[in-house]
């Protein structure tokens, strides 16, 4: 069950939406911590103080500012003092055209629910931002930090994602693009016919993160075999050609792509030339990868 982190109200003009703030995700990565290699002891971390030695407690530990020759210490009433952590307001600064949105400065997701007896105003604004395709831009505070987000819709759930600042994003500077480059209309052809042969609809359920998959399961092969673990016959050998560097041969890689491609998705039973005829609905073949091999199983603890 989700927990509200935070409790406010969007305000726009005169209109207030009273709302409750919830994480929209989750990170379920395997949690691992340090031991020491010779005896397997837990490696834990100590807050101790560098003038008298001593192992501070969290609650008496306070926030300073050092600008290299003079040190401001931060009591928490002075950073709860700051007018704006003092607010409880998500403030609508302007609605402004989706696509305006760069998704770099996408950052955390949090869900937005009613938070009063009728969703009116709440239903309100998300036909609202629905209707003219518009997404809000607001500003408010949540753990003693300004934050600007942007207010948008998914589904019927009103989505606040907080967006870097503009000095956040680095500029990208490489001396590489700033020479012209010949592109043949062969090469965009081709280039265009091996993106074809790869489209498909998004279903981001259809991706699982292997890494995590594979710890788990040799978290699982560890505790049923012990130490003396063969991973080769748990995971099958990994002894892959590696390849790398620049492709010389531009024209010949596309062309074998596309016909890798064609050819992978002819066996899956398309039987048509995928460059001639789009498939947004199939089975994206060249998306796909060996099988694993048989050894290899998701333990049911997994979640």
């Amino acid at each position: 069950m989700m927990r509200a982190i935070w409790k406010g109200a969007l305000t726009f003009g005169l209109v207030n939406v009273p709302v409750k703030v919830y994480a929209a995700t989750e990170d379920h990565d395997v949690s691992l911590h340090q031991v020491h290699n010779k005896d397997g002891g837990r490696i834990r971390y100590q807050r101790k103080c560098e003038i008298c030695g001593e192992v501070v407690a969290y609650q008496d530990i306070d926030k300073a500012f050092d600008d290299g020759e003079r040190t401001v210490i931060l009591t928490a009433d002075d950073l709860a003092s700051l007018p704006a952590e003092r607010s409880r307001e998500i403030d609508v600064v302007e609605f402004v055209p989706s696509d305006q949105v760069d998704l770099l400065t996408l950052d955390r997701a949090y869900y937005l629910e009613p938070d009063s007896a009728s969703p009116k105003a709440y239903v309100l604004l998300r036909k609202t931002l629905e209707q003219t395709d518009r997404t809000a831009i607001v500003r408010f505070s949540l753990r003693q930090k300004t934050r600007l987000a942007a207010l948008r819709v998914r589904g019927d759930v009103l989505v606040l994602q907080t967006l870097l600042w503009a000095d956040e994003v680095r500029e990208a500077a490489f001396p590489a693009l700033d020479e012209p480059v010949r592109i043949s209309a062969k090469e965009l052809e081709l280039s265009a016919s091996l993106v074809e042969s790869f489209a498909s609809d998004f279903d981001p359920s259809a991706f699982t993160d292997e890494y995590q998959d594979e710890l788990r399961t040799l978290i699982e092969a560890k505790i049923e075999q012990g130490d003396a673990l063969d991973t080769s016959e748990t995971f099958g050998d990994h002894d892959e050609e590696e390849t790398g560097g620049e492709v010389i041969d531009l024209m010949a890689a596309l062309r074998a792509s596309v016909e890798r491609s064609r050819a992978a998705r002819e066996d899956k039973g398309g039987g048509t030339d995928a460059a001639a005829k789009p498939a947004a609905k199939s089975t994206t073949a060249g998306r796909s990868k060996p099988a694993k091999p048989a050894a290899k199983k998701k333990p049911a603890k997994a979640s």
